[in-house]
């Protein structure tokens, strides 16, 4: 399983390479579109699987504010789903709306098990 440092160190290399910019980055905004997720009112830290316990400390560490606002789109988004709608253009989320909130709690998370599991698997020799 590929961590969030991974996926943003590969999303790097393609945004300095002009030929992979230039193919997969409309690729992936038209992706974005037709996701849905902005029209349910989510942006896409919302969507991130919550199970790993990386992302359960990253979750902990949200500002109070930042989790309300989180626990309330989520919650939007299941009353949404369960009426089969979805939110009027004037609601849903825009593209510059959507921004990582969660991430830099996710890239901490993960420095820190990383550096715990070097700390716990540390040999010495002679």
């Amino acid at each position: 399983m590929a961590s969030l440092t991974h996926v943003l160190k590969q999303a790097d290399f393609v945004l300095k390479t002009p030929l992979l910019r230039q193919i997969l980055v409309p690729t992936a905004k038209i992706f974005t579109y037709y996701a849905g997720y902005r029209e349910m009112g989510l942006k896409l830290d919302d969507i991130l699987i919550e199970e790993t316990p990386v992302m359960q400390k990253a979750i902990a560490r949200l500002p109070a504010s930042e989790s309300y606002a989180r626990n309330y789109r989520i919650l939007t988004a299941h009353q949404l789903s369960l009426s089969q709608s979805i939110l009027p253009e004037s609601k849903a989320v825009k593209p510059e709306e959507d921004i990582p909130y969660l991430t830099p709690y996710i890239l901490e998370a993960e420095a820190e098990a990383f550096e715990k599991d070097e700390l716990n698997n540390i040999s010495f020799s002679k």
